[in-house]
C-alpha cells in the first residue's frame, strides 16, 4: 500500500472526537488445493480488499468493516456514533508508545511464485501414495496459502505496515476392513515457505500404512496409566487446556476463572515452565508477528514459572482491567473481526530429562502421540491421540487403538513429573475461537511424562 494510504488514513483520523480510534486496512490473497480420495474437490485462488473502524466513545466500543474505501471518513464517525450508542461505564487501555514501522513478511520458497498447477502435481503424489496402500479406502488432502497485508494506524500516532504469508497443508488416510474403519493424519504449517509441502512422499506412505496397521491393533482398556506424551499431543494439551484459560478477556468476565487463574497459585512442580510469545521460540512460526493488531509489540510471556502461575495473555483493555502490561496478544483473523485475545506460539519449555529418561522405570503405561480433536470446558478437558503404543519395563511396544485422555487441567499440571529436553513445535491447522478461525498459532512442547491420567477407548 502506497503513501496515499497513509495520507487518507491519518487525514480520517484527524480531529475526531473520540476518547481512541483505529483503522486496519487489508489486502488478502488466497490459494486453496482440496482432495478426497481421487477426487479433486477444490482449486482456485481468490482475493480480497477491505478494511475496519473501531472506535472508543462514552464508554462503548464501535465497530465498522468495509470494502470500500472511498470513503474513510464517514466509516471512522459511523465507528464513533456506534459507540456511542452502546455506551457505559469509561473503558481504560492501558498505554503503549505508538510505533511507526514496516515489516516485510517472512519468506523461504515463497508460494505465490509456485504455479497453481505445481502445487497440484506435488499434491497428487500423496494422493497416489495413499490410495495405492493396500487396505486404504479413501484420503483427504487439503492445502491452503494466503498472504495479508495489513496496514494498521490508531489516533495516538502508530503507523504500521505489516505483511505475511502462511502455508497450511492436511493429509489423512481412512482405511477400512469390513465394518473396521480407522484412520491416520498429520498437519502441518509453515510461515511463507511452501518447501516443506515438498518430498513428503515417506510421510504420506507413513499415514497410510499407520491407518491399515490400526484395523488390527488391540484396544487399550480404560483406567489410569503412566503416559508419555509427544510433543505435538503435548503441545496441543497445553494450547487448548491451559492456554485458552490464560486468555485474560475469558478471566475478567468469569469471577471462577479469576480466582482459578490468579497469580501465584501453584499449578505443578518445578520443572514445569509454560511460555508463549509471537517471537519465541523463534520468530520464523506460524504463529510469530512483530505486531499484533493492536499495534502492540509482540514478546514474551511467562505463564507459569517453575511451577507458578505468573502472567495471562492481553489485549491492552484487558491489561487496563486487572492491572497488567500489554502483552500484544490482541489478534484478528481478518478486516471483519475485531481483535480479540488470542494465542501465538505456546510451548512446555524444555527440562533437563532425556526421552529414554522418561521411559525408564514404566512397567505398564502408554506413549501417546499425534492428535485427531478434542473438547475443553473451563478446567476440563477430553483429547483424542492419533497413536498409542504399550510401553512395557521401559521399552515402547505394541501400536494400539487410539485412546481418549481425560481430567482436570490443574491436576493434570501436577501430576507432570517429567519433562525432557527435545522441544519441538506444531504448525500445523489453527485456532478458533468466538467464531474467528482457524487463526495462525503454533505449540509445542518436549515430550512429557503424566502420572495417573485417566485414559479412555477413542
Amino acid at each position: 500500500m502506497d503513501d496515499r494510504m497513509r495520507e487518507r488514513i491519518e487525514a480520517a483520523l484527524k480531529g475526531v472526537d473520540a476518547q481512541y480510534v483505529e483503522v486496519r486496512v487489508e489486502e488478502s490473497s488466497s490459494s486453496t488445493i482440496r482432495y478426497r480420495g481421487r477426487d479433486l474437490e477444490e482449486i482456485g485462488r481468490g482475493s480480497g480488499l477491505g478494511g475496519n473502524v473501531r472506535a472508543l466513545a462514552g464508554g462503548g466500543w464501535g465497530f465498522a468493516s468495509f470494502n470500500d474505501l472511498s470513503d474513510l471518513d464517514a466509516k471512522v464517525r459511523l465507528a464513533v456514533a456506534h459507540a456511542r450508542a452502546v455506551g457505559g461505564e469509561r473503558v481504560e487501555l492501558s498505554e503503549v508508545p505508538p510505533v511507526v514501522d514496516t515489516v516485510p513478511p517472512v519468506l523461504g520458497k515463497d508460494p505465490r511464485a509456485v504455479s497453481l498447477a505445481d502445487k497440484k502435481a506435488v499434491l497428487d503424489q500423496y494422493v497416489d501414495i495413499m490410495m495405492s496402500t493396500p487396505g486404504v479406502q479413501s484420503s483427504s488432502v487439503g492445502y491452503t496459502d494466503g498472504r495479508r497485508h495489513v496496514v494498521f494506524a490508531n489516533s495516538e500516532g502508530s503507523y504500521v505496515d505489516q505483511e505475511r504469508v502462511d502455508v497450511n497443508l492436511r493429509i489423512s488416510a481412512t482405511a477400512r476392513d469390513g465394518t473396521e474403519v480407522q484412520q491416520s493424519g498429520i498437519s502441518l504449517g509453515s510461515l511463507g515457505d511452501f518447501a516443506f509441502v515438498e518430498g513428503l512422499g515417506d510421510r504420506a506412505h507413513e499415514v497410510a500404512e499407520k491407518a491399515v496397521a490400526l484395523l488390527k491393533a488391540p484396544q487399550v482398556k480404560g483406567g489410569e496409566y503412566t503416559v508419555v506424551l509427544d510433543p505435538i499431543l503435548a503441545g496441543v494439551f497445553i494450547h487448548e487446556a491451559f492456554g485458552h484459560l490464560s486468555e485474560a478477556d475469558q478471566i475478567y468476565t468469569e469471577p471462577r476463572l479469576q480466582e482459578v487463574m490468579k497469580p501465584g497459585r501453584r499449578f505443578g512442580g518445578a520443572h514445569l515452565n509454560v511460555k508463549d510469545g509471537a517471537t519465541i521460540p523463534r520468530p520464523t512460526l506460524r504463529g510469530s508477528y512483530l505486531y499484533d493488531d493492536e499495534g502492540v509489540k509482540g514478546g514474551e510471556t511467562d505463564l507459569i514459572r517453575e511451577g507458578v502461575l505468573v502472567g495471562r495473555l492481553h489485549s491492552r483493555e484487558t491489561a487496563a482491567k486487572l492491572g497488567e502490561r500489554p502483552t500484544g496478544n490482541a489478534r484478528a483473523i481478518n478486516y471483519r473481526f475485531a481483535p480479540i485475545v488470542r494465542m501465538t506460539n505456546t510451548f512446555i519449555v524444555p527440562g533437563e530429562s532425556t526421552v529414554d529418561d522418561l521411559f525408564a522405570g514404566i512397567e505398564d503405561g502408554l506413549y501417546v502421540k499425534n492428535w485427531y480433536g478434542g473438547m475443553t470446558s473451563m478446567e476440563m478437558f477430553t483429547f483424542s491421540a492419533g497413536e498409542a503404543y504399550r510401553i512395557r519395563n521401559g521399552r515402547v511396544e505394541e501400536l494400539c487403538r487410539p485412546v481418549m485422555l481425560s481430567g482436570n487441567v490443574f491436576t493434570t499440571l501436577e501430576n507432570i513429573d517429567g519433562i525432557a529436553n527435545d522441544l519441538d513445535m506444531n504448525e500445523g491447522g489453527g485456532c478458533g475461537k468466538a467464531g474467528q478461525s482457524p487463526l495462525p498459532v503454533s505449540n509445542g512442547s518436549p515430550h512429557i511424562r503424566i502420572q495417573r491420567c485417566l485414559i479412555g477407548g477413542a
